[in-house]
């Protein structure tokens, strides 16, 4: 299950009402800043746009390929961890527009995992340390720390071997 809070809105759908939750002057510096990023060839200069200016927390060594799309309207909302690798084209998502709700959750992925290319990260997400997901995998739900997933929806391939001890006769 995903970890998401749930806001109710009246009216319109919920994303005609989206400068009620997040002003237009925050969407315009976040787009302007993350459509720079996916095009910058230096990870440290990523790293610092997405760290300073968006208020990502990224660990050390952490690698965005190109065109990787962090969520455009909340990306403080997204932790990654050291020596992560995430491929081409991804895209993580702090937010859903619904029709009568919208949803924010955080996403976390932890230390050396590993992201193939164009996957999609949902809302409320969290990926455990050196987890590997597969290429075009739909993450909707938590991924255990050292897991191998992927497809859509994704599916657990298979789970860290468990160190069995050898008991003495």
């Amino acid at each position: 299950m995903r970890k998401t809070k749930r806001f109710h809105v009246e009216g319109s759908n919920s994303l005609w009402q989206l400068y009620h939750t997040i002003s237009f002057w925050k969407a315009l510096r976040n787009v302007v800043v993350i459509e720079l990023a996916r095009y910058v060839p230096f990870f440290q200069w990523k790293l610092w746009l997405y760290r300073k200016i968006l208020g990502m927390k990224i660990g050390d060594y952490t690698a965005f390929a190109f065109k990787v799309t962090p969520d455009l309207l909340f990306p403080e909302l997204i932790s990654i961890g050291e020596n992560t690798i995430i491929g081409y084209n991804t895209t993580i998502l702090t937010h859903e527009y619904l029709i009568d709700e919208y949803r924010l959750g955080e996403v976390k992925l932890g230390n050396n995992v590993l992201i193939g290319a164009n996957t999609t990260i949902l809302p409320g997400v969290s990926i455990g340390d050196g987890a590997k997901v597969s290429a075009a995998t739909l993450v909707h739900r938590d991924v255990p720390a050292g897991a191998f997933v992927g497809g859509n929806p994704m599916t657990v391939i298979s789970l860290p071997q468990q160190e069995t001890t050898k008991r003495d006769s």
